[in-house]
């Protein structure tokens, strides 16, 4: 086999289709790793808290941040990280960013107040926002046979959806034995790694027709990604308060603003002739619907594993690895059908019925069901990684390497506002009914949300507060039937949109 990824991706041409050898699958793998431990990152903090907590006396306000920055800062970065990997180089900065994310994750784990904590997460989701893109815009280089690069995308997208749930197992197991800090100092061999065989291993991307950069849009795309994320983000715990309302509306005042700049302007930072691009627009939205029922599941099968079965956080973790098994097998699945004919409108459809069945098998759970949640999740999850890897696939393949990386931040930025989004929606569905469902005479922080009852329980004498946790775990078991009804229909809908849309595109991944 050839290798044919040392050399810059020059102006005017894009390079010929070659089978990619060993060097470009042990780059691959070098490249996995950052990716798995930026997708941790999102949920490492979630058994570490108390520990931080009780060392740096974090306030209200300043835990919510500790938790909260890094995916704001990560999801309001992309589009300006994408573009600029484009214009200087996507190699050049990788390298750059992995060398703030092993920096930030030095100053994290060494932080000795919650300003400075906050402050480091901040900082390594700076350099989270210019792993992502870059790792996709080098693998779409790397891989320019379709099949080859089908397989490395479904694997990029398994890591990805797999990194989530690891994060948050990870951090127990640390926590459990070394101090809060050490969930942050994993990172450090990865980008050490990275930074040694990075140079040697991987091609630089680049678009020489990119153009100058504009600056006047890196304002306008955060101010228009972050007050809607952070939105939505707000909602399923806080309710739809005004200024919750009002910060999504800004934001999508200052979207309004941003797309005419992108379309006016000489020099866009995403170009509108990408969203025109063969299957990538219908790419852009099923993907984000996809995110939508994924994350917007995984809040519910979260609060029932803990909150209705009783399950300690680092059990309820250990317990949602299980779904994961299921994960690993379908993106190599959804591959060979593809591969071997099956049309690819046709196999994201059937990704989206299989995430319906997955909802539709969780609108069947008690309060007592564990392997029935656990399967629901593990079908769920399936079905959102076919779907987003063969969409990723159809968006990337469709557009100039040297432009993958715009690309590919869109597509992220899809599947942040697409979980957010999820989150909102189905969240504030399930907690309606579990409302509808308490009845008045229970207490009013009880009638809130299961929380609510759980601690309000606490302080009751113990048949009362038996009685009360009871009719609670049911009423949330009926919210999360509720919130699997609308997830399946959603979902269901989306199938049909997919076979419709992607009919013209079904046969260009082999």
């Amino acid at each position: 086999m050839t290798n044919s990824t040392s050399t810059t991706v020059q102006a005017g041409a894009e390079r010929a289709t070659v089978r990619a050898g060993r060097r470009e699958w042990t780059a691959l793998g070098v490249l996995m790793l950052p990716l798995l431990l930026v997708s941790m990152d999102v949920s490492v903090l979630y058994f570490a808290a108390p520990a931080i907590s009780a060392d740096l006396h974090p306030t209200g306000t300043q835990q919510l941040w500790i938790f909260d920055i890094y995916g704001f800062v990560l999801a309001g970065l992309l589009m300006t990280m994408g573009s600029l990997g484009d214009r200087f180089g996507s190699r050049r900065l990788l390298l750059a960013g992995a060398a703030a994310f092993g920096g930030a994750s030095l100053l994290a784990a060494s932080a000795d107040t919650a300003g400075t904590l906050i402050a480091a997460r901040a900082l390594l989701g700076v350099g989270g926002a210019t792993l992502m893109p870059s790792t996709m815009a080098l693998l779409r280089t790397m891989f320019t046979d379709p099949a080859q690069r089908a397989k490395a995308i479904g694997l990029w997208s398994g890591v990805m959806t797999g990194g989530v749930a690891l994060g948050s197992v990870m951090s127990g197991v640390l926590v459990e034995h070394f101090r809060w800090g050490s969930v942050f100092l994993v990172n450090l061999p990865a980008m050490a790694l990275l930074l040694i065989l990075g140079p040697v291993l991987l091609p630089e991307s680049r678009d020489p027709r990119a153009g100058r950069f504009d600056l006047l849009s890196v304002p306008l795309s955060m101010a228009a990604v972050l007050p809607v994320v952070y939105g939505l983000k707000e909602i399923p715990s806080e309710g739809w308060h005004a200024r919750y309302v009002v910060s999504i509306a800004v934001g999508l005042l200052f979207g309004a603003l941003f797309v005419h700049r992108q379309r006016a302007g000489s020099s866009p930072l995403v170009p509108p002739a990408l969203l025109r691009g063969r299957g990538f627009t219908p790419a852009l939205v099923l993907t984000l619907v996809s995110a939508f029922g994924m994350m917007g599941s995984a809040i519910f099968t979260t609060q029932y594993l803990q909150s209705v079965l009783g399950k300690s956080p680092l059990a309820a973790a250990l317990w949602s690895l299980l779904p994961s098994v299921l994960i690993g097998a379908a993106g190599p699945l959804t591959v060979a059908l593809v591969q071997r004919g099956a049309h690819r409108g046709y196999v994201v459809a059937g990704g989206f019925a299989v995430s319906a069945a997955g909802y539709a098998l969780l609108g069947l759970a008690g309060t007592d069901s564990l392997w029935l949640v656990l399967a629901a999740a593990g079908v769920l999850a399936c079905g959102a990684v076919t779907v987003m890897s063969q969409l990723t696939d159809l968006a990337m393949g469709g557009v100039p390497a040297r432009q993958a990386g715009t690309a590919s931040a869109l597509l992220e930025t899809a599947t942040e506002f697409g979980g957010a989004l999820g989150m909102a929606v189905l969240g504030s569905i399930g907690t309606a009914v579990y409302r509808h469902t308490m009845p008045d005479a229970a207490p009013a922080g009880a009638r809130e949300t299961l929380g609510g009852a759980l601690t309000t329980a606490a302080r009751l004498p113990a048949r009362s507060g038996a009685s009360l946790l009871a009719t609670a775990r049911e009423a949330f078991t009926s919210g999360m039937h509720g919130v699997a009804v609308a997830g399946a229909v959603l979902l269901a809908l989306a199938a049909v949109g997919a076979a419709v849309t992607l009919r013209t595109t079904g046969r260009d991944a082999r």
